[in-house]
């Protein structure tokens, strides 16, 4: 019996991997993420619109089912889920998110504001009339290389013939590994006087260009406000655009005013706008502004319109300067024109987007009039062939009768071979030996219907054949001509602009940065709660008064503070926290407050709260620091008083942690417990005052494994009673010893 001998392959694992893991971003890149600067389209697109072409859903069809379009387009060309395809063909139809959309969509296609589409079952869709004759219209002259599809069994283009730059038009945004491509769109008509005009001068600059196309030009409108970055954005290929919605000022009865926001920055699409009425809803909240009265949005299928209603006499320059700089009405757009050039990704810069597609034009140019060309010769041939026939037809129809079968009169009309044929006269015979015409004439004549013989349609075929030569004489004028053939590309380009061009909604300018006057809030004491799962809160002293009991039995922390202090937070990790009392919410007193989480960098899934005061207070006090492996400090109030929002309250060793901080101005001595039952009572005078950044001075000689659970700040003359083992303990009793020594353990 045989043995089958393994084939073992010995190799570096992590050469494998680093292998594996470039084919595969590759494939990514070019196959996934990335449009082709050609035709401005991913792989995903291009094979939904080609689906579409091959069904025959025309846009003077009727509407056909979307889940039937990407059915097939997964059948046949793009094996990778029919979520990528439809979410692809959902953006192809939404006219917020494109220059130019592709897909006529019938039925729910999402909206402005963020609402998905409809699932694919529901929406109908057809070819777009742009997309038909400027995408598709030259598909059947051969102007593209067709490749095999996934499994070999269909033939898909590699490449749409499109007639316009489509990667400037509709922009592209995309994700691939280790890149991303972020392009934004611009208007039609200026991307055609662009293009005609780098074909007119090849050598014209960056700078040139834009004197045609000024600029992006988002299907949202607004405005964009860095107009002297875009030379450096459109010559290097990347940079950031900055953004404005368009806001108009509308006087209402009283003397009362509204801000209307009438068209959004691009980046504010989908849940976006959502998220900028609970901003400027949360400016409201947090008193950062009183002039809003209400917000309303009444968008519509018109086009966007949110209204904030606002206060008599309200500054509107000032409010509106707020808005750009604390919600997304002003945003940044990042451009980073990457594409797929020559088969790999590459950043270009306006001209080089447009040097690629000029090229690609005059490729699928020469190719469609060579096609064009060639059957006008075929034409050429077949009616030569027909005119020289009617010349000869009594000859012709003599062979006809005198032949047995079809090929022998082929043979006598290509070749002149007579024999077998029967001849009326022997004039006749030498006449058709003398007959050349060529197979394709020959089967012509064989195939041609009695009628061709009347006068008039001899004249009509004559016609024909002068109008193939003229026909052949204009198109090696286009392809032997370069001129010729870039007056024929500007015409079309002039035609497509003409039907499918619109005016800019656009409007580029400089404006200057933002600014405004925050208005200084009147400063207000109040009563500042939190409870035991860290949610705070604060209310009306008025409020607290009403119900002070309660107050003081429910919650963990209650003090006074002014509305303009900060709260800080000190936690076990070593960190001081601060909030804005401003930033808080003031509620009713049974009202819910808001998660500390939410409003500071303090994560209580991380840290535990040890201590929490106004800043007003810790500023003029000093505070006592004790971790549990017993190092302690006294740190000056002043210290903390940062504009950080989180610092590191002290310096923690390995595995250390804090375990007390508390205002110690008033107390006198300190007592330390440890987790063996230890007390050492010595005088506060004994630690040192240092700074914030040192670790302190030893507070107890701990045991071995042993660490402080406890630290107490006592008043020499009060008594101060914890429970320990379940019975009352003075703290005051212990005897007063000295700090570094050990503790003692009280009798049980």
């Amino acid at each position: 019996m045989e043995t089958k001998q393994e084939n073992i392959i010995r190799t570096d694992y992590s050469e494998v991997m680093q292998k594996s893991y470039i084919d595969y971003a590759m494939s990514v890149i070019i196959s996934r993420a990335l449009p082709d600067v050609r035709d401005g389209l991913k792989p995903v697109q291009r094979r939904t619109l080609y689906d579409m072409y091959e069904l025959g859903i025309r846009y003077d069809r009727p509407y056909r089912k979307c889940a039937r379009i990407v059915g097939d387009t997964m059948g046949k060309y793009h094996p990778h889920g029919d979520s990528s395809i439809y979410e692809a063909l959902v953006v192809m139809a939404q006219d917020f998110k494109k220059g130019k959309t592709l897909v006529d969509g019938h039925g729910n296609f999402g909206s402005i504001e963020g609402d998905g589409a409809a699932a694919m079952r529901y929406t109908e869709a057809r070819l777009e009339k742009l997309t038909q004759e400027v995408f598709l219209g030259d598909l059947d002259k051969n102007v593209v290389d067709f490749v095999p599809n996934f499994d070999e069994t269909e033939k898909e283009p590699e490449v749409l013939p499109v007639r316009i730059p489509n990667l400037l038009v509709n922009g592209a945004e995309g994700i691939a590994v280790g890149m991303a491509t972020s392009i934004p769109t611009h208007n039609l008509g200026e991307v055609v006087d662009a293009v005609k005009a780098y074909m007119k001068n090849n050598d014209i600059s960056v700078k040139g260009l834009m004197r045609y196309l000024k600029g992006p030009d988002f299907p949202t409108g607004g405005r964009i406000v860095n107009k002297d970055d875009l030379l450096k954005i459109y010559e290097t290929g990347t940079g950031k655009l900055r953004l404005r919605g368009t806001v108009e000022v509308e006087k209402l009865k009283g003397g009362k005013q509204q801000l209307v926001i009438t068209e959004i920055p691009y980046t504010m699409l989908g849940a976006n706008i959502g998220k900028f009425l609970n901003d400027v809803a949360s400016l409201v909240e947090t008193r950062k502004t009183t002039d809003i009265v209400d917000i309303s949005n009444q968008s519509s299928k018109e086009g966007i319109r949110i209204v904030l209603e606002l206060k008599k006499d309200t500054d509107v320059e000032n409010l509106t300067n707020m808005l750009y700089k604390k919600t997304r009405l002003e945003d940044t757009f990042g451009v980073n024109m990457l594409a797929v050039a020559d088969g790999r990704p590459e950043t270009l810069s306006l001209k080089q987007i447009i040097e690629h597609h000029v090229d690609f034009l005059f490729d699928v140019t020469t190719r469609k009039y060579t096609t064009l060309l060639g059957k006008e010769q075929e034409k050429k041939e077949i009616q030569e062939g027909l005119i020289k026939a009617c010349d000869v037809i009594d000859l012709i129809i003599e062979i006809l009768r005198g032949s047995k079968n079809r090929e022998q009169v082929k043979r006598c009309l290509v070749e002149g071979v007579t024999e077998g044929i029967r001849f009326r006269s022997a004039t006749s015979e030498k006449a058709a030996q003398k007959l050349r015409f060529t197979e394709n004439q020959a089967t012509a004549i064989l195939e041609m219907r009695l009628y061709r013989l009347i006068g008039l349609e001899i004249q009509a075929l004559q016609a024909e054949y002068a109008q193939t030569m003229k026909n052949i004489a204009h198109y090696e004028d286009i392809l032997n001509n370069y001129d010729s053939m870039s007056d024929v590309i500007i015409k079309e380009l002039d035609d497509i602009k003409k039907e499918y061009g619109t005016r800019r909604r656009t409007v580029i300018e400089n404006a200057q940065e933002a600014v405004y006057e925050e208005k200084k809030a009147e400063a207000s004491e109040v009563c500042f709660l939190m409870d035991r799962f860290g949610y705070m809160k604060v209310i009306d002293k008025n409020a607290y008064e009403r119900n002070k009991e309660a107050a003081n039995g429910e919650y963990r922390y209650v003090f006074h503070c002014m509305s303009t202090d900060k709260i800080c937070i000190f936690t076990d990790g070593g960190k001081m926290h601060t909030v804005k009392v401003a930033d808080i919410p003031m509620v009713r007193f049974r009202d819910k407050g808001i998660p500390a989480d939410n409003i500071s960098n303090y994560s209580s899934a991380d840290e535990q709260m040890l201590y929490v005061a106004p800043m007003g207070e810790i500023r003029t006090s000093s505070l006592l620091f004790v971790t549990a492996a017993s190092m302690c400090k006294l740190v000056a109030g002043e210290e903390f008083d940062v504009a950080k929002r989180t610092i590191a309250s002290t310096k923690l060793t390995n595995e250390d942690r804090l375990i007390f901080v508390g205002k110690a101005d008033e107390m006198e001595q300190v007592v330390l417990q440890s987790s063996s039952g230890c007390f050492l009572r010595f005088l506060k005078q004994e630690i040192s005052v240092m700074k914030k950044t040192a670790v302190g001075v030893r507070g107890m000689k701990l045991a071995q494994g042993d660490v402080l659970e406890h630290a107490y700040l006592l008043e020499s003359h009060q008594e101060y009673t914890i429970t320990y083992h379940e019975k009352p303990f003075v703290l005051n009793k212990i005897r007063l010893a000295k700090r570094d020594t050990k503790g003692i353990r009280p009798r049980a």
